[in-house]
């Protein structure tokens, strides 16, 4: 058993010390600081860039305004003088002009670029309601009266859940659960395919199996893969927890993430779930036969290509999904949640959709679990055989003669 261990350290050692894992680790981090600096670099430049000023006699409306409006307004600048130096200095947009007299209200923008349309939008409102309270004082009717013209039509609702049909945070979780499924998947079982194959036919392998057993070499390099899956996930979610933390109170996300918080969270709920074991089974199992792919490769030269067949099973597991993305409900996906190597494609899919009951989600894991048994036993059975093998024979000769040694 020590040995064993020995085998996973060594393993597991090698390869978070490579350059290549830590910029794999460390590659989103850079990206999300890169554009957080670039947003922020951005808004230094152009702080006022965004706001218009508001200009009026009538200190009433002026106040109304800013009150409904604070976000796009300066409110230090008063004067139309200080507005106009301010914008020819292209710190700020614009400014408006709000004038009223008994009768009428009226407005008049001046700027460097055209209004946008949702503040052009909420000018118009403010103008529209203030128009009416003028017209209202103007009538001079009745508090009865007043109220009757202030009536509003009322518009309800209500949506229909439809089986089948993802709404947004559903589309989204769909795309980033089968995403970050595939990538995890090619990265590793390439990962493992040229760590066993870089070893296929070197002399050092007759040394090691007279030292111990294949069965346990090979655990020893899958655990040891393994290990370094667990640590890059463990990064991302702490990681990615700190990140969600910042962005909440961060000036230039702290709106954005206000304005679609309950859309953020039903994603992450999605994600933090029981779909994370599903994402840890499936590279397991995708591990393990990339492991025996890279054991079939005839030289260590073939490295490269060991993990050819392994990502092209991935690849098709990935290109299946779309076609049930809005129709989980089907037999097909129903079928294939329970099929190893694209159980943790589908599963996660219908967990997402509701579509799948407590009863389903375990048998399908369970089935998941027993093929990662029965494949890394056998496999581990076989291992001595396959990694001894060095003649140039093709793979399908080298498949047979490897599946037909079992010690």
């Amino acid at each position: 058993m020590n040995k064993l261990w020995i085998v996973t350290f060594e393993t597991f050692l090698r390869q978070v010390k490579s350059w290549s894992f830590v910029m794999l680790l460390l590659g989103p981090f850079l990206m999300f600081g890169i554009t957080m600096g670039a947003g922020y670099l951005g808004a230094m430049t152009g702080t006022s860039s965004e706001k218009i000023a508001i200009i009026s006699d009538n200190q009433q409306l002026r106040t109304g305004f800013i009150k409904s409006n604070s976000d796009d307004v300066d409110k230090k600048i008063t004067e139309k003088s200080v507005a106009t130096k301010k914008m020819n200095k292209n710190k700020l947009v614009g400014y408006l002009i709000l004038k009223a007299d008994k009768q009428k209200v009226s407005a008049q923008y001046v700027g460097t670029r055209a209004l946008g349309s949702n503040q052009k939008g909420r000018i118009n409102n403010y103008l529209v309601a203030t128009q009416q309270q003028l017209n209202f004082a103007n009538a001079k009717l009745s508090p009865n009266q007043t109220k009757s013209l202030q009536q509003q039509p009322v518009l309800k609702q209500t949506v229909q859940k439809k089986t089948g049909t993802a709404n947004l945070a559903k589309k989204i979780s769909f795309w980033v659960t089968v995403i970050m499924v595939y990538i995890i998947l090619i990265t590793y079982t390439t990962i493992t395919a040229q760590e066993i194959a870089s070893e296929k036919g070197t002399k050092i392998m007759e040394i090691i199996f007279s030292s111990t057993t294949a069965g346990k070499y090979f655990l020893g390099k899958v655990f040891g893969v393994l290990l370094v899956i667990l640590t890059q996930i463990l990064v991302y979610l702490i990681g990615g927890w700190g990140g969600y933390v910042y962005a909440q109170h961060a000036s230039l996300t702290k709106n954005f993430m206000t304005q679609y918080h309950t859309l953020i969270n039903s994603v992450l709920r999605n994600l933090l779930s029981i779909n994370l074991i599903y994402l840890l089974l499936g590279v397991v199992i995708y591990t393990i036969l990339a492991a025996f792919s890279g054991a079939l490769v005839s030289k260590a030269e073939d490295a490269p290509k060991a993990a050819q067949p392994v990502i092209m099973l991935n690849m098709i597991a990935f290109f299946v999904t779309f076609p049930f993305q809005n129709n989980i409900d089907s037999i097909v996906p129903k079928i294939l949640s329970y099929v190893p190597f694209l159980s943790s494609y589908f599963m996660p899919l219908r967990i997402i959709n509701n579509d799948a009951s407590g009863v389903e989600i375990v048998i399908s894991i369970l089935v998941l679990l027993a093929s990662i048994f029965l494949l890394a036993t056998y496999i581990g059975k076989i291992y001595q055989g396959l990694m001894l093998q060095t003649d140039d024979s093709s793979f399908w000769k080298r498949f047979k003669r490897g599946l037909s040694y079992n010690k």
